[in-house]
């Protein structure tokens, strides 16, 4: 490569993969908001709302483990930066033949939360995946995606 893509930050102008320098960003108030949905049977979603699946409290452990997730994000994404998250929040809605999670994630840091709320979303949906897998093998995650961020030089984001 001639020079490094000021929009490819995580490769150097060699093409090398590395960890972005940080040392010099400001330190902000980082939110980033993500979210996806896991679509269902009915009877499987039935069975979510009335706390009857069989491996237990379905949200509840989706909860922790989205949460667990986004604390660990650094040891998951290769060159993501460890951060001190100040707020981990996670919130489920179950609709249709779907189960929506919305994830929000907060830091005052030098980069941003987008990869901690993502891996959290992702996180929780295969966590249902697992839960529900013996009842529903055809269940499908979709849509987990960024759907706004706060915070640093880039400024705000948000999804259309």
């Amino acid at each position: 490569m001639s020079g490094a893509d000021p929009h490819f930050t995580h490769f150097d102008s060699t093409g090398a993969a590395h960890m972005v320098d940080i040392g010099a960003k400001e330190v902000t108030h980082r939110v980033a908001r993500a979210a996806g949905s896991i679509r269902m049977t009915p009877e499987t979603l039935a069975a979510i709302r009335a706390g009857t699946a069989h491996k237990g409290d379905v949200l509840g452990v989706a909860r922790i483990a989205a949460i667990q997730a986004a604390k660990r994000t650094s040891e998951l994404i290769p060159l993501a930066h460890p951060l001190p998250l100040t707020r981990i929040a996670v919130e489920f809605q179950l609709g249709g033949d779907a189960l929506s999670i919305e994830v929000v994630a907060e830091t005052l840091g030098r980069t941003g939360v987008e990869m901690e709320a993502l891996t959290a979303v992702a996180v929780g949906l295969l966590t249902v995946y697992d839960m529900c897998k013996s009842a529903d093998r055809g269940m499908r995650i979709e849509g987990v995606r960024l759907v706004e961020k706060s915070g640093g030089k880039s400024g705000r984001f948000e999804q259309a």
